[in-house]
This record gives structure tokens, C-alpha cells and sequence, in this order.
């Protein structure tokens, strides 16, 4: 078994001559490690493990617990929905307006997230978003809660999908036409098994994405308990309250599920670039 040509040329090990050089970026490169170390080693020396237990024991906390791995997991599928043929149409496709939208996709990424959060509560009181409102219950519901998680997570699932298909040559769906098939054929058999690795990180992106989301969740959703409460609300209600020990706790189950979460990412895409 060998590591793939590409991931063998750009690690190597630092010569003796260049020892100075990499030992300078590495102090520099690792002041930012060591801060989210120190803020990470902080919480837990705040909190103890029967604090976290009794936060989780309670009823509040673990409606708060179901309805962010739930809902997060949602938003991750419509991200994915979404971001695999936006990224397809971005990468293969060239059209008038591709860079007006290219913009408009980092839109969510660039703005504040109360803004966004208030933007769709402006949305749903204008006329199409009154009827829809009519028809089907969106504000302050658990919809409201996917709703702002998406607007955020689906563009870097975008973003994330757009450079993968970017990557991958297009010659190989033009020999897959050649043999007979057809574009959807093309694009299932060959491109999408190529992206493989793209888009487990576009999930597991959107996934992190939408666990941690809160500015457009408190303005779109509220915060509302046993109802539309999710982590990073209760970090919110917990700390308005003064019940600092509770919210560490919360914010510790919230990193813990990132780190899971962005580990086993790293694990699967490790796996596939051995061949």
C-alpha cells in the first residue's frame, strides 16, 4: 500500500538548512493552536464531570441535545441536496451571470449572522411570505430553526462541493460520453464516486455548521424552551440566567461533537488517499 503521488509530494521532512526557517513558522503557525488549546483546557478546568452530568440529566438540556442532532442532521441533507448540482452548474458549466452568483453564494458567509437571522423574518412578512406562513406555520417553529440553519450551512456545502468538481478533471466524464453514456450517467457512475471525499466534507461542514449556528436561530426561531431550544440557546439561556457552570458544560458537548464530528472526517479521507 502507497500514499497517493500528490500527498508524497507535498510532505516532506525539513532539511538540517532549513531547520531555522520551519522552526520560526512553527512558533508563529503554533500561538493559534495553543490558543484554542488553552480556551478548550479552560472549560473543562471550569466545569467538572458531575456538572456536565447534571446538565444533561436535565429535561431542558436534552430536548435541547435531540433537537440540535436532529435538525443539524436535516440541514446537512438539504445542504447536500443543494450544494452538489450548485457546485456541478458552478464548476462545469459557464453562463452570463457566474460570477454574480458566485458572489451571491458567499453571501451567507460574509454577513453577520443576526442579519441573516433578520432577513428572514423580514421575508415571511412580506406578501409571499405571509401566504406561506397562511398555508404552513415557519417563525418560531422547529422549521424556522432549519430554515436559519440552512441559509447558512448550504454555503459552505456550496463552496465546499464547487472546488471539489472543480478538481476533478473533466476528461473522465468526456470518455464515460464516449463509451455510451449518457450526462446523468456520467455524472452518477463517474463524477460522483470521484467526490466522494468532497462530499463528506461538505457534510460534515454543513453538519458542524448548523450545531453551532445561533445568531439567526435566536431572531428567526427564538429561543423557546422545549420548543425550538437548541446548544448553543441553552448556552445563551443558561448564561442569562447566571448559571455559568451549566452553559460551560453545554459549550463542552458542543466541542466534543465538533471534534467527533471533524475526526472521523479526517479518519475516512486519511483511509481513501491510501491506495
Amino acid at each position: 500500500m502507497i500514499i497517493s503521488e500528490s500527498k508524497k509530494y507535498h510532505q516532506h521532512k525539513p532539511s538540517r538548512s532549513n531547520l531555522g526557517f520551519y522552526l520560526i513558522m512553527g512558533v508563529i503557525a503554533s500561538t493559534y493552536i495553543l490558543l484554542i488549546v488553552a480556551m478548550i483546557v479552560a472549560d473543562f478546568s471550569y466545569t467538572s464531570p458531575d456538572h456536565i452530568l447534571e446538565a444533561i440529566a436535565t429535561p431542558e438540556i436534552r430536548y435541547a441535545i435531540k433537537l440540535s442532532m436532529v435538525t443539524s442532521t436535516i440541514t446537512m441533507l438539504l445542504s447536500l441536496l443543494v450544494a452538489i448540482p450548485l457546485g456541478y452548474i458552478m464548476a462545469r458549466v459557464e453562463f452570463r451571470l457566474k460570477r454574480i452568483v458566485d458572489a451571491i453564494v458567499d453571501i451567507p458567509i460574509v454577513l453577520p449572522p443576526l442579519v441573516i437571522g433578520l432577513s428572514l423574518l423580514i421575508l415571511f412578512q412580506t406578501v409571499p411570505g405571509q401566504w406561506i406562513e397562511s398555508q404552513v406555520r415557519i417563525t418560531y417553529t422547529i422549521g424556522a430553526v432549519i430554515l436559519a440553519q440552512f441559509m447558512v450551512a448550504c454555503a459552505f456545502a456550496v463552496r465546499t462541493m464547487y472546488v471539489t468538481f472543480d478538481q476533478i478533471h473533466e476528461r473522465q466524464e468526456q470518455v464515460a460520453l464516449t463509451l455510451g453514456c449518457n450526462r446523468r450517467q456520467a455524472f452518477f457512475k463517474v463524477l460522483l464516486p470521484q467526490a466522494k471525499n468532497g462530499i463528506l466534507t461538505a457534510a460534515s461542514l454543513a453538519w458542524a455548521r448548523a450545531l453551532g449556528e445561533f445568531g439567526p436561530i435566536l431572531i428567526f426561531a427564538g429561543a423557546t424552551r422545549m420548543r425550538t431550544e437548541v446548544l448553543p440557546t441553552t448556552v445563551f439561556l443558561e448564561m442569562s440566567v447566571g448559571n455559568i457552570e451549566a452553559a460551560v458544560a453545554v459549550s463542552l458537548l458542543m466541542i466534543l461533537a465538533g471534534f467527533l464530528v471533524l475526526f472521523i472526517v479526517r479518519y475516512l479521507g486519511d483511509r481513501n488517499a491510501i491506495r
